[in-house]
């Protein structure tokens, strides 16, 4: 197999906004970092991951996107979660309550303001990746 050429970055998704300015405003008030806001994206991150918001939307595609967010602590996430009141916020479906997946997981799961879906996953304490 040839070498990847040196310089090789984290790759980050294209995540859809459908109302960019309230898109934007969640994920700063969920605790993302905003790093970038140019016109027509914004790129946040939080912990080593980062993601592309886009003023660009499409209903199918929101639909089916999904994005993970790993965390230590899922209860102290799932309190900070909760005390936002994102449904009464931002109009998003409310989130659920951390629960074991059968694949192994802890999950609680959120909802933006695009419908698209994140899994706040729980890391392994035996695993050294997730």
């Amino acid at each position: 197999m040839p070498l990847l050429p040196a310089g090789t970055e984290t790759p980050r998704p294209f995540v859809p906004a459908r109302d960019y300015a309230l898109s934007k405003r969640f994920y700063e008030v969920l605790g993302f970092e905003k790093q970038v806001d140019d016109v027509g994206v914004a790129i946040f991150g939080i912990g080593t991951g980062s993601f592309i918001l886009q003023n660009h939307f499409q209903q199918q595609w929101a639909d089916n996107f999904m994005m993970q967010l790993l965390v230590d602590d899922l209860d102290a996430w799932w309190a900070h979660v909760q005390a936002l009141d994102l449904p009464g916020t931002f109009g998003v479906r409310a989130p659920t309550a951390p629960a074991m997946q059968p694949w192994g997981f802890r999950v609680s799961y959120v909802f933006d303001p695009s419908g698209v879906l994140w899994h706040f996953s729980e890391r392994l304490p035996e695993a050294s990746t997730d």
